[in-house]
């Protein structure tokens, strides 16, 4: 990460100095000014998130102490032994594999990471080659990287805090990137690992997710023109909705005291708000040195003409960095998100595929990292190629469905 964000600054720099030298006395300036500019913009965003993030902060915390994310992970225990054979000589990792990707699926990002260490730690307890991934850490892995996430709160909070229109309205379509993202990725580790797909579980839990998919998409595309943001919105919203009150149903039910367990979650709001800031100062200045001196501008230009010359419509290149940076880091691609919604509107159509875009995908170089580091695993395997692989299905996705939804 530290060779990404010098390399942005250095870039910058010389795009500056490039500017000047063919006469451009205003370059330096334009660039220094972009800084201030987007330092002071890290801090408006991170301090206006405040509010959005102790509310889902609270309703996590009620989805935590009613033990909703145990609940779901004993349910998805039996399709994870199909995709992880090694699962069932090894129960002890399989519920730590189950909770992390329950919390994934529930949005709980606080939870998953330190659930996933511990899967990983579980997993490695069999593994006859501790310094080599085995194939069930590969799955799992791909699955982290790619893996449906049914609460996109992140996504929803910065399109609220931007100003959106409906911050819902991605929601359908960057459901659908995300389901193309994890079926990409379980299909071609399922491939190398030769692990059958015919499995009756398995073909009723895919086809089932894709006709529900495809039932609220036809909807969708069946509307008037004028109807299918809106409609989009209105499931993205009534989704959320259902979430909701499945958090406090099962907060009632568990007799979880609902009030005091909200306020105690929503209390870690502020903290994590703040603590947003370096990290978005950080990327955000990187990329706003990037646009002022010009050097972005000539990247994306570049392949803006080469999709014009191919008879593409362009307006995908403006969204084109968080694609660039989302493998890569998590919070570059999240500014770069910003810098979007900031340069173009957030309900334009590149603000709009630039959030179905940071949807699709984790990060998959930060997981790689993270999980494989935390055990001690040096060979990784195929695991980034078919990582990567799933990020490339996942984004290419965003785009289309972004023209399909909003273009």
């Amino acid at each position: 990460m530290h060779r990404l964000f010098t390399t942005f600054f250095l870039i910058g720099i010389a795009g500056a100095l490039f500017q000047l030298i063919g006469g451009d006395l205003q370059a330096p300036g334009r660039v220094v000014a972009a800084l201030w500019e987007a330092a002071d913009l890290a801090v408006t965003v991170s301090l206006g998130l405040v509010g959005v993030l102790a509310l889902w902060s609270g309703l996590f915390r009620l989805a935590e102490h009613s033990r909703l994310a145990d609940r779901l992970s004993a349910r998805v225990r039996p399709l994870l032994s199909r995709l992880m054979p090694s699962l069932n000589d090894n129960p002890g990792a399989g519920a730590g594999v189950s909770m992390n990707l329950a919390a994934n699926m529930l949005g709980l990002d606080n939870a998953a990471t330190p659930l996933g260490l511990r899967a990983m730690e579980d997993l490695q307890k069999s593994n006859p080659q501790p310094h080599r991934a085995s194939d069930s850490q590969i799955m799992f892995l791909v699955l982290n990287t790619s893996s449906v996430t049914l609460v996109p709160v992140t996504v929803l909070l910065y399109r609220a805090q931007q100003g959106a229109a409906d911050p819902a309205a991605v929601y359908l379509p960057m459901l659908m990137a995300t389901t193309v993202s994890t079926f990409v990725g379980v299909w071609l580790v399922a491939r190398i690992q030769r692990i059958s797909l015919r499995d009756p579980l398995l073909l009723a839990v895919a086809l089932g997710w894709l006709a529900l998919l495809a039932l609220m998409g036809l909807g969708v595309w069946l509307a008037p023109p004028e109807l299918g943001a809106t409609l989009s919105g209105l499931v993205g919203n009534l989704i959320l909705l259902a979430v909701i009150a499945l958090f406090f149903i099962a907060a009632w039910r568990a007799g979880v005291d609902s009030y005091d367990s909200f306020v105690e979650g929503a209390k870690e709001g502020f903290t994590l708000a703040v603590r947003l800031i370096p990290y978005l100062v950080a990327m955000l200045v990187a990329i706003a040195m990037l646009r002022a001196s010009g050097v972005l501008e000539l990247a994306l230009g570049v392949i803006r003409q080469g999709a014009a010359a191919l008879g593409w419509d362009t307006r995908f290149v403006d969204a084109l960095p968080v694609a660039l940076l989302k493998p890569l880091s998590g919070s570059g691609a999240r500014a770069a998100m910003l810098d979007v919604m900031q340069t173009h509107g957030v309900d334009s159509l590149a603000g709009r595929m630039a959030a179905v875009m940071q949807g699709s995908t984790e990060t998959t170089f930060y997981v790689l990292a993270v999980y494989f580091g935390s055990v001690g695993i040096r060979d990784f395997r195929y695991a980034l190629w078919c990582g990567l692989a799933a990020d490339a299905a996942g984004l290419v996705s965003a785009i289309l469905l972004s023209y399909v939804f909003f273009g």
